[in-house]
C-alpha cells in the first residue's frame, strides 16, 4: 500500500498502521491477532463547543444554535430508505454514536461481516439526508431527551458546576443544547455544519481487532471519494481567570446530597498536551486517589463514601480539576481538598507518593492495550490532539517529580474554584 506509515511501540511489542487515504481521510488500523471482535470508530473533530467557526478565507464567524452537533449526529443515521441501525441489524453489528464537547464519533463492534459493516459506516456518515420535515420531527424527539436529562442528577451536577466555573466558554452549555436553542436548527444549518466539519480532512477512521489493513483500505477505496481539505478556525473564547460563581445549590429527587468541586485552570493556549494531561492525572491521584492519606481520612470520618471520584477535565480552551461524590458536608470536603493542595504546593509531592501513583497509572495504561474499544477511543482522541496513542506509556516512563511539582503550582489556583451541591427535595 502507498502512503502507509507503520508506528511501533518497543515496550508493548505492538504496532498500528497509519494510512493517508487518497480521499483525504486518515485511516488507522491496529491489528490484534486472535481477538474475536473488532471495534471501529469514524470520528470528526466537532463537538458541542463548536458554536462559532469560520473556514479559511471567510471574514465572519458562523454562529449556530447550541446543541447542533448532537442534533446532526442523530440525523446522520437517517436516510431516504433504511436507517443505519436497520442496516446493522442485518449484519449483526452492535452500533452506537456519541457527541462530546470536542468530537462526534460513530462506532460499531462486530465478530463477523466486518467489510459489510465498514461499508455501512462509511456510507451513512458520508451521505447526509436532511429535510425541514425530518428536522422538525427530530426537534420534538431531542426536546424530550433534553427534558429527561434534567432528572439525571449526575448530568445536572456536572453542568451546574460548569456554569458556575465558566462565564463565556460554551463548555457551560449542555451538549444537547436547550429546547429553545434546537428550535432554531434548520436543514440548511445542518448542511453548513456538515460540509464544514465532516470534511474527510477533519476526520479519522480507526479499526482495532483481528483485521488486515488491506481489507480496510479496499472498502475505503470503494466507499470514499476524494475531497479537497478545509481549514477550520474555531473561536477561542476569552475567559476571566475567576469563576463565574463560587457556590450553587439546587434540589432534585436524590437519596443523598451530591457535590461537585471544580478548580478552574487558567489556559493561555487552546490545547493541552499529553504530557500536561498525564501530569495532572498524577497530581490528582496523589491529592486524593484511593491510596492517598486524604481519601482514607475523609472516608473513615464519613465525609465521603466510595462514590467519591475525580478527573482532569479539559478540551479546546478549558481545563479544570473536578472532584465529585456524595456528602452532607460538602463544604468540609472542599476545605480538606483545598488544604491538601495548598500543602503540596508549598512543600512538594513526596517522591514515594509520586512513584506509587506513577507505577499504578503505568500499569493501568499497559492494561488498556488489551481492550479494543479503549484503544480505538484513545487513538481517535490522540489523533485529534496531534499526538500518538503510544505517548502515554513513554510519558509515564520519563516524567519527573520536579516537573510535576512545577505543574501543581501552575495549574491549580485554590482561589478559583466552584462548589455545586444537589440536596434532596424537601430538605
Amino acid at each position: 500500500m502507498n502512503n502507509v506509515k507503520e508506528i511501533k511501540s518497543e515496550k508493548l511489542k505492538e504496532k498500528y498502521y497509519e494510512i493517508a487515504h487518497p480521499s483525504g481521510l486518515k485511516i488507522m488500523v491496529y491489528p490484534k491477532e486472535n481477538y474475536s471482535s473488532t471495534f471501529v470508530i469514524f470520528g470528526t473533530k466537532y463537538g458541542s463547543i463548536d458554536t462559532q467557526f469560520r473556514l479559511e478565507g471567510e471574514s465572519e464567524y458562523t454562529c449556530v444554535p447550541e446543541g447542533i452537533a448532537h442534533f446532526l449526529e442523530h440525523k446522520l443515521f437517517e436516510s431516504e430508505e433504511l436507517d443505519a441501525f436497520e442496516r446493522y441489524a442485518k449484519t449483526g453489528a452492535s452500533a452506537n454514536a456519541y457527541t462530546s464537547f470536542d468530537r462526534t464519533c460513530y462506532l460499531f463492534s462486530c465478530s463477523k461481516n466486518l467489510e459489510a459493516n465498514l461499508e455501512i459506516l462509511l456510507d451513512f456518515v458520508t451521505h447526509p439526508y436532511f429535510t425541514e420535515a425530518t428536522v422538525e420531527k427530530e426537534q420534538g424527539i431531542i426536546g424530550q431527551e433534553i427534558k429527561m436529562t434534567r432528572d439525571e442528577p449526575a448530568w445536572e451536577l456536572l453542568f451546574s458546576l460548569l456554569r458556575a466555573m465558566y462565564k463565556n466558554h460554551p463548555v457551560r452549555i449542555d451538549i444537547a443544547g436547550t429546547v429553545e436553542s434546537i428550535s432554531h436548527i434548520t436543514a440548511d444549518l445542518l448542511y453548513k455544519c456538515y460540509n464544514t466539519f465532516y470534511n474527510l480532512s477533519n476526520m479519522a477512521f480507526c479499526v482495532v481487532g483481528n483485521v488486515n489493513p488491506d481489507d480496510v483500505v479496499k472498502v475505503a477505496d470503494k466507499a470514499l471519494k476524494k475531497q479537497e481539505p478545509v481549514k477550520i478556525e474555531r473561536k477561542f473564547f476569552e475567559e476571566p481567570k475567576e469563576v463565574n460563581e463560587e457556590y450553587t445549590e439546587l434540589k432534585l429527587p436524590v437519596a443523598s446530597p451530591l457535590f461537585a468541586l471544580g478548580f478552574k485552570e487558567k489556559v493561555d493556549t487552546p490545547e493541552r498536551t499529553n504530557r500536561e494531561i498525564t501530569q495532572s492525572n498524577i497530581i490528582l491521584d496523589v491529592v486524593c486517589g484511593k491510596t492517598s492519606s486524604l481519601y482514607n481520612e475523609m472516608l473513615e470520618s464519613g465525609l465521603i463514601n466510595t462514590s467519591f471520584d475525580f478527573e482532569y477535565f479539559f478540551g479546546f480552551g478549558y481545563a479544570a480539576a473536578i472532584f465529585t461524590g456524595e456528602s452532607d458536608k460538602a463544604r468540609q470536603v472542599k476545605e480538606k481538598i483545598t488544604d491538601r493542595i495548598k500543602y503540596l504546593q508549598q512543600n512538594g509531592i513526596e517522591r514515594e507518593d509520586f512513584e506509587r501513583v506513577r507505577r499504578k497509572l503505568y500499569g493501568r495504561a499497559i492494561m488498556a492495550y488489551n481492550d479494543v474499544d479503549e484503544i480505538a477511543n484513545n487513538m481517535i482522541a490522540s489523533e485529534f490532539a496531534g499526538e500518538c496513542v503510544f505517548d502515554d506509556i513513554e510519558i509515564l516512563e520519563s516524567i519527573t517529580l520536579e516537573e510535576l511539582n512545577e505543574r501543581l503550582v501552575k495549574s491549580i489556583d485554590t482561589e478559583c474554584c466552584s462548589l455545586c451541591v444537589i440536596n434532596p427535595e424537601g430538605e
